[in-house]
């Protein structure tokens, strides 16, 4: 028993090594600095606290969907970025949970300024998936959420839909040791069915968390092996990357509290809610671009809909902290930047691509959001932004 305990804690921190390098290695970049920050949402309205494996009556998912989208805009109207862009949520609703009502629901609400819907999928729970039918789940779930919602993006607008996407259950690409999962050439299935970024990671203290933390980076190993991403190539000013998806972390960290041993995952919920000290964590990081160190890339993330994580989404917690947050950024040299998934992933292209100055300009540098019926790109664009 002692040997399985040591063994589960020998994975569970098979990064710490990597950590403690960085410590002694990254500085934060002297002179003011750009925060592009990003809210990865595992946003699921079926979710029952305590009974995996349930889930909501659909009347109690739309009933908890309409409260949060009736409270949203009026709660985080008050805080806004350099151009003006509030504090989002990138929707990442799953693939097998999908109900059109829902998703016209939120798809309005995101066609309103206030975020983005991109793919979630659990799978293989009970028993290890296959290729062929994550193929099959993926690519019917992109092209509905695209062609019937106005949802997801094109590369400079035009070819096939584009996604972002986060693994149910922290599994990417079969790395939690065969469980949830099931597909080990899973990496080369995002890949061939048009994800351009992943933003499942960190997924600490899970498993699944591989050695490489705290970057930005193209998988490095061959897509179609197991976990191809615990190995990669850091992206780089100069260097326009090729393998997609990229792998978008947030920020991983270590750090003691009355003695003990914690780990930072950029987790938000109801009892790990954002506060300055945790930013300071975020910050310290120093996720970025390498040859770009004053654009710091801060992906966090969360259970949206987790009725326990309420006072962390939409209660008094993140409103203090959107609060500090906005009012103190100049005396800490920073500009804000609020963004979605698919904004951060064109900042962090536009890095590769040498591009300097504000990041806020390179939103939709690439990759195109999709366009609501009757809307005009300038529309889209803009929605959420004042002017």
């Amino acid at each position: 028993m002692r040997s399985d305990r040591l063994g589960k804690l020998g994975l569970t921190l098979r990064w710490a090594p990597a950590f403690y390098a960085q410590q002694l290695g990254r500085r934060a970049p002297a002179g003011p600095c750009h925060l592009i920050f990003a809210l990865a949402d595992h946003f699921e309205p079926s979710i029952l606290p305590g009974q995996p494996g349930q889930f909501a009556a659909l009347s109690v998912q739309h009933q908890r969907l309409e409260h949060w989208c009736r409270a949203y805009p009026r709660i985080f109207d008050a805080w806004r970025d350099q151009e003006g862009f509030p504090f989002r949520h990138t929707y990442f609703f799953p693939a097998e949970q999908y109900d059109r009502g829902l998703l016209d629901q939120l798809a309005a609400h995101c066609h309103a300024g206030w975020g983005e819907v991109e793919i979630h999928l659990h799978h293989g729970i009970e028993r290890p998936d296959t290729a062929a039918n994550t193929r099959r789940q993926l690519l019917e779930f992109r092209d509905l959420l695209a062609n019937r919602h106005g949802c997801l993006s094109r590369w400079q607008g035009a070819g096939e839909p584009r996604y972002a996407f986060v693994h149910g259950n922290w599994a990417l690409a079969n790395s939690a040791q065969g469980r949830f999962c099931g597909v080990d050439e899973e990496m080369q299935i995002l890949a061939g069915t048009g994800c351009y970024a992943d933003l499942t990671l960190p997924a600490a203290p899970s498993p699944a968390q591989v050695a490489k933390i705290n970057a930005l980076y193209e998988c490095g190993l061959p897509l179609e092996q197991r976990a191809p991403h615990r190995r990669g190539r850091n992206l780089r000013a100069g260097h326009t990357p090729t393998a997609f998806p990229l792998i978008l972390q947030g920020p991983l960290a270590l750090f003691f509290r009355g003695g003990r041993p914690k780990i930072e995952n950029a987790e938000l919920s109801g009892g790990n809610p954002p506060t300055p000290a945790r930013f300071a964590r975020w910050r310290r990081a120093t996720i970025a671009v390498a040859g770009r160190p004053d654009w710091i890339f801060i992906k966090l993330h969360c259970h949206g809909m987790d009725p326990r994580d309420e006072p962390a989404m939409l209660g008094d917690r993140i409103q203090a902290f959107l609060a500090w947050l906005t009012a103190h950024a100049h005396e800490r040299g920073d500009t804000l930047h609020f963004t979605t998934a698919r904004e951060m992933t064109n900042i962090a292209l536009a890095a590769c691509d040498g591009r300097s100055g504000n990041p806020g300009e390179y939103r939709n540098y690439r990759l195109r959001a999709g366009q609501p019926a009757g809307a005009t790109p300038d529309d889209r664009d803009q929605a959420g932004a004042r002017k």
